[in-house]
């Protein structure tokens, strides 16, 4: 540990967080001028490090002065589906579009599922980024691991932790919409296929889809578990075999969807005459089966690049003015329902 004069150790962010009575993710959000603290426990932090004659470290100096000139988008996902579903490049383009008239370069860097949230945190504090967009995360852990970092970093999708800001879609009332519209058609024996439910998104679909049952004096019980991509929409036979009489399917993404509305026409069943369907995403799969698929928006674009702008405020030492936003989707209506 280094020295100061007359041997005593160099002040920590944790010798200012007892002094100022506060915890050391407070101290590390006023130093590199993050979001969410009240002016009096900014007042009470500063006077704690002018006591103590605190200095920040490099890695948080070199935030300060934003050296690196790179933004990073991190997607916690196999490599097999970043490249086969169309909203992570739709996410990347919005964040390259809100970064298009400066000097900053972004990149792509993307985690396995299964990697620690110690390793992505190195990453983001190595000092070769300045700044992060983390999308598709799976659970709470790593937000968690970054309440306690100076780096600043924005989320797509809720991190389901306090203090950190995001962009999300309002999932369970985009939910209830889709199930309702299956409802008004006529269906009543309707089943989903969720996303993996390691992930909010799919948890909220899920209350959003048994809501919307609940409310029409439905069984909300039906579902299978899927995992967001085109593979495993396959779900669709299990739940078909174990409830034959399902005449409405509420899908979680369109991926799976598509894969969804194969089997049951392989299964001999007619859509949307013997089965409604519809998806989620409004991705460009949907127009290209028969027929086209009814579903809900999600624009990736737009929530990195409300994500980035988040970001940028955070860079500039800034509070965004919505640090937990909440965005609404729409109903297309399409052949399958």
């Amino acid at each position: 540990m280094a020295k100061l004069n007359g041997g005593h150790a160099a002040p920590t962010l944790e010798d200012v967080a007892r002094l100022a009575g506060v915890s050391r993710a407070t101290v590390s959000r006023v130093v590199n001028g993050g979001t969410l603290v009240a002016a009096a426990t900014t007042e009470a932090v500063r006077a704690a490090i002018d006591e103590l004659g605190y200095h920040p470290n490099r890695a948080a100096r070199a935030l300060v002065t934003r050296r690196t000139g790179v933004i990073a988008v991190i997607v916690p996902e196999t490599d097999e589906r970043v490249f086969s579903d169309p909203y992570f490049p739709q996410a990347y383009h919005g964040a390259l579009q809100a970064f298009a008239d400066s000097d900053v370069q972004v990149v792509l860097a993307m985690a396995q599922p299964g990697d620690s949230a110690s390793r992505m945190v190195r990453y983001l504090e190595s000092g070769h980024v300045d700044g992060a967009i983390i999308v598709s995360h799976h659970g709470p852990d790593l937000a968690r691991a970054l309440v306690d970092s100076w780096q600043p970093v924005v989320f797509v999708g809720d991190p389901e932790t306090a203090g950190i800001c995001y962009v999300e879609l309002d999932n369970t009332e985009a939910a209830i919409i889709a199930t309702r519209h299956l409802i008004e058609r006529g269906a009543r024996r309707i089943g989903t296929i969720t996303g993996p439910l390691d992930m909010a998104s799919a948890r909220t679909r899920l209350k959003g889809f048994q809501t919307a049952m609940a409310d029409a004096g439905l069984d909300p019980s039906v579902y299978v578990e899927g995992g967001y991509t085109m593979k495993s929409g396959a779900v669709a036979e299990q739940l078909l075999a174990e409830h034959p009489d399902l005449d409405g399917l509420f899908v979680a993404n369109d991926l799976m969807a598509v894969t969804a509305m194969q089997v049951v026409q392989r299964l001999g069943r007619t859509v949307p005459d013997d089965m409604k369907i519809v998806g989620f995403d409004n991705a460009a799969i949907g127009l290209q089966c028969n027929p086209q698929l009814t579903t809900m928006t999600n624009p990736a674009d737009e929530h990195a690049r409300a994500a980035a702008q988040m970001l940028i405020e955070l860079l500039a030492g800034g509070i965004p003015a919505n640090p937990r936003m909440l965005r609404p989707s729409e109903l297309v209506v399409r052949g399958s329902a």
